[in-house]
């Protein structure tokens, strides 16, 4: 079945038990560890009532494609998300407009009620290390970005490994791979999104730029930075600031700095 996945690691497979147990195909186990954590793993599992199945350590390898499994690995159904870019924004926009909010008439619905979120997007060019991608959609999950952007010619694609290191974010996070992503910044701005990219030669910081609108953060790999075009296709640029001897950061530390900033901003 094409449409089945694999997932290893306690994180990874624990989300999806929470979010979407009934895409749980099946749970592989290592029956021979016992520690406090896979007792608790296997009650989670036990009362999404997943099918489990004890295996070996070397056979969870080879589902996995790694070593690094900690003695858990689950087949899964691909769990259904929006199915482009595109109506992910149609989604956002229709939640912000008048017709979405409580009628004034109804206090009650009023007082439950909070502003609609606006777009937080992060944007990636060029990361095609499937660690740093795993680690940029676990800050994304955590600041509560809507969708991850990548290009589909420099970008590490979803994968057990990316799975296992974003810690259950891939299932939570859409990622969207574009064929051209200059254009596609070019379409945000066009839905009012304001495109901000990060370069060290930016004069402005960060903690300068306003953040609080529909936003795209920006991001390159460590080192390379963003491609040319890309660069020339955000509305502003602006720059971490390093204080110390390291010229950069890691692009999930970056993204953290970035998307906390802007979380920060929006109170």
């Amino acid at each position: 079945m094409s449409a089945n996945k694999v997932l290893f690691g306690f994180h990874a497979v624990g989300v999806r038990l929470k979010v979407a147990p009934a895409s749980v195909i099946e749970v592989l186990f290592d029956p021979t560890r016992r520690d406090a954590r896979m007792k608790g793993f296997l009650e989670r599992a036990r009362e999404a009532q997943v099918r489990l199945v004890e295996a070996d350590a070397l056979r969870i390898a080879k589902l996995a494609g790694s070593h690094g499994h900690q003695g858990v690995a689950a087949r899964v159904l691909a769990v259904p998300s929006a199915r482009s870019l595109d109506e992910l924004l149609e989604r956002l926009e229709a939640a912000a407009s008048p017709a979405a909010a409580p009628l004034a008439s109804d206090p009650a619905a009023l007082a439950d009620s909070s502003p609609p979120d606006q777009p937080l997007l992060l944007v990636l060019d060029g990361v095609t290390d499937p660690h740093n991608l795993g680690a940029c959609l676990r800050v994304a999950d955590g600041a509560g970005v809507h969708a991850v952007i990548a290009p589909k010619d420099h970008a590490a694609g979803i994968n057990a490994t990316v799975a296992k290191v974003a810690s259950g974010a891939a299932d939570t996070v859409p990622y969207f791979m574009v064929t051209n992503l200059a254009r596609t910044l070019g379409e945000l701005k066009e839905r009012n999104i304001w495109v901000v990219g990060t370069s060290d030669q930016a004069p402005k910081t960060i903690y300068q730029a306003d953040l609080r609108g529909p936003l795209a953060l920006v991001l390159g790999a460590e080192g390379q930075g963003l491609r040319q075009l890309t660069s020339k296709s955000c509305d502003e640029l602006v720059r971490i600031p390093m204080h110390g001897a390291v010229e950069s950061l890691n692009v999930s530390v970056a993204s953290a700095v970035c998307l906390y900033e802007a979380r920060r901003q929006r109170g």
